[in-house]
């Protein structure tokens, strides 16, 4: 019966693969929302100034950085919990893939969001006049909590690989 439990168990992390792939679906939108953003971006090009440049191009990088943290997401997740991707020969394999863990996972992540919403901050400051002082204010805040929770997870982890080292027996050298 345990054996049973056990392989049940086991057998029910496939039940995050369609969850994955619907991240990969995920994906196909923001390649479509990316082509006709880069689109209506090349059409004003005749009229565009100079912040209006800025934020297309910031609006372009805010929708790869979404689809970086999509692809870290489905691989990563999908090697972690899933099944190992027997892809370790191909050319085109990233370096980390395979080798990011759920804390370098977490932590990769924290940064992305960082980062995006980073962005969206930039363009409310290239654009501060269509927004309240209130607005800014929450966008700021906002901002400055992903920034302090990315912080205080590095420092949990670098607290928890710390304390495993320091659990380590030392052996002499010779």
């Amino acid at each position: 019966m345990e054996r049973l439990i056990e392989r049940s168990l086991f057998a029910s992390r496939w039940l995050m693969a369609p969850m994955y792939l619907g991240l990969v679906g995920a994906l196909a939108i923001l390649v479509w929302i990316f082509v006709i953003e880069i689109w209506t971006f090349a059409l004003t090009i005749p009229t565009m100034t100079v912040n209006d440049a800025i934020l297309g191009v910031l609006a372009l990088i805010d929708l790869s950085l979404a689809a970086n943290l999509l692809m870290i997401v489905i691989f990563s997740g999908y090697e972690n919990f899933v099944s190992r991707l027997e892809i370790a020969d191909h050319k085109d394999r990233p370096e980390w893939q395979g080798e990011v863990d759920f804390a370098g996972l977490k932590l990769k992540l924290v940064a992305s969001i960082v980062a995006i919403s980073g962005i969206h901050l930039l363009k409310v400051f290239m654009d501060v006049g269509k927004y309240t002082p209130d607005h800014i204010r929450w966008m700021i805040t906002i901002h400055l909590v992903f920034v302090a929770s990315g912080v205080l997870l590095a420092a949990m982890d670098w607290i928890a690989n710390h304390g495993k080292t320091l659990k380590k027996p030392r052996y002499a050298k010779e």
